[in-house]
């Protein structure tokens, strides 16, 4: 065997779970199981729907850069979401500019010209010329609690500027403030902290120049010191994505990858999302606003790594999104691709991206990464090549392009293709996607799909059939069902047990979109709904919260059986050698109880068990933004090597049992 062919089989093995000669395990896998994936549930994080600005990066200040533009949305200019401020009749000018900036990618600042700071008239003795940002619906600020604000300022004279940093309520309430000096003709960043007197939800920040003269303004920032880990993620959001425990996460997208349509100027290159924030290249957001760039590489990464999860970076491929300008709804749809003498850029984008994830600190990218504060190595083993596109010829003589530079050189990845939009048999794109899979030997295949809650239920034997004896495992990247109620939750379930009992051709799987933010859905529905204050989890959330908590590497398919069942019951039997639990998950999508009965004589079991239900009274029961009737219930139960169950309708459960 060739050291590429060795080097892609230990990656393969890497990935489907299969034991290498120096683990241990803690418990011996009895006769009968078969051996699964045991990363089948992980999360896909797409920035839709203000997932990651006025999401889960936990920046406070909106348009900060001041780089928001007509081209993301109609009537947005570097000014959106922020006001002039005169307190005390102070007079001034602000005015957009351009020249100079602190770097290329960061283009756009103000300059505040203050003529006269006034005396003391209004804003209950405030006075100062500046301006005002209310942040993503309101600044929410907690008492006590302190806050990281950062600001890069320019004098355009040679006076010193005293400026005020103040956190304010209703009625112009104080609730924390701070001053700086602005003392340099240079760029220059300027920090300082601020402590919350009260709670408060709809804050304002205001930045006010309390000195005569022309000051430049750019990359404000207000950051809450507590963060996910210390690493600016909002707490609750990744601690709702730490509760699913996902055994990976892929991103940045979803169409985000390839710009959404909007041409090759606004493609994702994961380049201009590391180093310093100032210098990142924001970007029209595909679902109509803007991405900071703040959430970049490099957190993702480190996010990932947070968790426990492996990375899984979806690149581009030199060719767009066929969506352009509404061709999702055209009926020929269009798919521009780079020329091919342009195309060694976008591959040595993908080498240079290994470099960076995975070369020490003697190599140019590596260098990089411990510049930023990392200088051990993520460790990458996935990397995607496309999204959703049209399988056109185009699609395939650039994605083999791409896929034998990476191969020739780093045999090592594990490369995940994609099957194109609407991953069905018979589809045009799936059907080349596969071929294109099979002919190259790609490691992984990722299908789509998003259907209404009877497809999921009539399916469950989808991929039964998939030949066994392909080397190319499928990862099912997108999927939900159409509705948010219970009854969707379990089919979704159903489908979930079907894919279970099949993990040794399904690798991997991932529900989407992921998060939502209130008021400003891109898409419905989605797993987590959530506010400025809360995080609203739906009740596919609670389900598949169950499959990843019950993650195993072993699958036997003769341990649980519903009595009369129908396609409305499905049952799973997962054994976690590492951890030593045993899963047994039986799913009733029915509306009257049912009995399971459950043979676990092949097991070496303790006396108890954790029994954890999810169900609901009816069908249309739903989780939303005023009540969340649905949430996991767990209790302690005796158990037995047999056993019958009645098994409450409309429920998922799942029964955890240490083995010896």
């Amino acid at each position: 065997m060739s050291l590429r062919n060795t080097m892609q089989a230990l990656a393969l093995a890497a990935f489907l779970g299969a034991p290498l000669a120096t683990s241990a395990q803690k418990v011996k896998a009895p006769a009968g199981g078969k051996k699964i994936s045991n990363e089948l549930l992980g999360i896909f994080f797409e920035d839709i729907s203000y997932s990651a600005d006025g999401g889960l990066y936990a920046e406070l200040i909106e348009n900060g850069s001041f780089e928001y533009s007509p081209n993301e949305r109609d009537g947005w200019g570097p000014g959106t979401a922020w006001r002039v401020v005169r307190p005390g009749h102070s007079l001034g000018e602000l005015t957009i500019q351009m020249a100079n900036p602190i770097h290329k990618n960061n283009p756009t600042y103000m300059r505040l010209n203050t003529e006269r700071v006034g005396r003391y008239y209004d804003y209950d003795g405030w006075t100062g010329f500046g301006i005002r940002n209310d942040g993503f619906d309101g600044i929410v600020v907690k008492k006590d609690a302190r806050y990281e604000f950062s600001v890069f300022l320019r004098n355009q004279d040679d006076v010193e500027k005293e400026v005020r940093v103040v956190l304010v309520g209703d009625k112009n309430a104080v609730l924390a403030e701070s001053t700086i000096k602005a003392d340099s003709k240079e760029w220059k960043k300027y920090t300082t902290q601020l402590t919350a007197n009260a709670d408060y939800e709809r804050a304002n920040l205001q930045l006010l120049c309390l000195t005569v003269g022309v000051m430049d303004v750019d990359m404000v920032s207000l950051m809450p010191q507590d963060t996910y880990k210390g690493h600016g993620l909002r707490k609750d959001l990744a601690e709702a994505l730490e509760g699913l425990q996902p055994k990976f996460m892929r991103f940045p997208g979803g169409c985000v990858v390839h710009g959404g349509g909007d041409g090759f100027w606004n493609t994702y290159r994961w380049k201009t999302t590391i180093g310093p924030k100032e210098q990142r290249r924001g970007l029209k957001n595909t679902w109509g606003y803007h991405q900071s760039m703040g959430l970049g590489y490099y957190e993702y990464f480190q996010f990932c790594e947070d968790l426990g999860m492996e990375a899984m970076p979806i690149l581009p491929v030199g060719v767009n999104c066929q969506g352009t300008n509404g061709g999702w709804s055209m009926r020929t749809q269009a798919q521009d691709a780079c020329p091919m003498e342009e195309m060694e850029e976008w591959a040595q984008d993908a080498l240079d991206l290994i470099e960076w994830a995975n070369g020490d600190v003697t190599t140019t990218w590596g260098k990089k990464r411990a510049e930023q504060g990392h200088p051990a190595p993520f460790n990458l083993k996935y990397l995607g090549l496309g999204n959703e596109e049209k399988i056109t010829k185009e699609f395939e003589e650039r994605f083999k392009y791409i896929y034998d530079k990476i191969r020739a050189k780093h045999p090592e990845i594990v490369i995940v293709g994609t099957a194109g939009p609407g991953s069905h048999k018979g589809n045009p794109d799936y059907e080349n996607g596969w071929r294109i899979a099979e002919e190259n030997e790609v490691a992984i295949l990722d299908e789509h799909y998003y259907e209404p809650r009877e497809y999921f239920l009539n399916n469950q034997n989808n991929y039964d059939n998939y030949p066994r004896d392909r080397k190319t495992k499928v990862y099912l990247g997108e999927y939900a069902a159409k509705d948010k109620k219970i009854v969707d939750a379990l089919y979704e379930g159903l489908y979930l047990l079907g894919i279970e009992r099949n993990a040794d051709v399904v690798t991997m799987t991932s529900y989407a979109p992921l998060f939502a933010k209130k008021g400003h859905l891109s898409w419905n529905p989605d797993l987590i709904y959530f506010d400025n204050t809360k995080v609203y989890p739906t009740c596919s959330y609670y389900v598949q919260q169950m499959f990843g908590q019950t993650a195993g590497d072993y699958y036997y398919g003769d341990v649980a059986k519903f009595e009369g069942g129908d396609k409305y019951q499905g049952t799973s039997c997962v054994l976690n050698t590492a951890k030593g639990e045993l899963y047994v998950k039986f799913i009733n999508g029915a509306t009257e109880a049912k009995e399971v009965t459950i043979d676990l004589s092949k097991f070496n079991i303790a006396a108890k068990g954790v029994l954890s239900t999810v169900s609901a009274e009816n069908e249309d029961v739903e989780n939303n933004f005023d009540v969340q009737p649905v949430a996991p219930v767990s209790k302690e139960m005796k158990v037995s090597k047999k056993m019958t169950l009645s098994v409450a309708p409309l429920s998922a459960n799942s029964l955890t049992i240490k083995v010896k």
